[in-house]
């Protein structure tokens, strides 16, 4: 048995923290997988806010989920087309300091345009709302992807900026496979309690 991959650890380690009830975010809904799965963690007494700047991504989430509204399993839910650092201002004003978890999954929407991608500053200031919007032991999770143009500038530029949380607010850990420079890794993000 191998290590889990980074998608699969995101979804362990977000599991093991928001549940039944609970308002989570994805902030790059890409393909839905992440939605969904916030989705079936929270279910229908949940809050789903999913962001994505292209239409298509959120057509394909709305597929994905499709068969968690057809068995009345779907959360409360908003699809919303817009950058992900515009979450302050697109997440409900009484859901902030709220959220138990936020999910982002970067590069490029798989089998649509390669050259729309997430960019760091963008990225930087989209981490910087979710992490004020989650409540005290919630969590962040960032999977990312330095093979492909760009995402290498973005990896280094999200990991300088989880190093440099004060201690006090988050702590931080990197999980990756060190022989593989390019790999994808995950960066996961605890708000502290308190």
């Amino acid at each position: 048995m191998g290590f889990l991959s980074v998608l699969s650890t995101a979804h362990k380690w977000i599991a093991e923290r928001a549940g039944a009830g609970d308002i989570v975010v994805d902030a790059t809904a890409g393909g839905g997988v992440d939605t969904f799965a916030l989705a079936e963690l929270v279910g229908p007494k949940g809050m789903v806010y999913a962001f994505d700047i292209q239409q298509e991504a959120l057509e394909r989430t709305r597929l994905r989920l499709a068969p968690l509204a057809a068995d009345d399993r779907l959360p409360g839910l908003k699809l919303i087309l817009a950058d992900h650092a515009e979450m302050v201002s697109s997440v409900d004003a009484s859901d902030a300091g709220r959220i138990a978890a936020v999910m982002f999954n970067l590069g490029y929407l798989p089998g649509g345009d390669t050259t729309v991608i997430t960019k760091p500053e963008s990225t930087l200031r989209a981490l910087d709302a979710a992490l004020s919007l989650i409540r005290p032991g919630g969590i962040m999770t960032c999977v990312l992807y330095p093979g492909h143009p760009g995402g290498d500038a973005e990896a280094a530029a999200v990991e300088a900026w989880a190093a440099n949380l004060p201690q006090n607010v988050a702590q931080a850990v990197l999980y990756r496979q060190p022989q593989r420079t390019t790999a994808p890794y995950l960066i996961a993000i605890e708000r502290r309690k308190g």
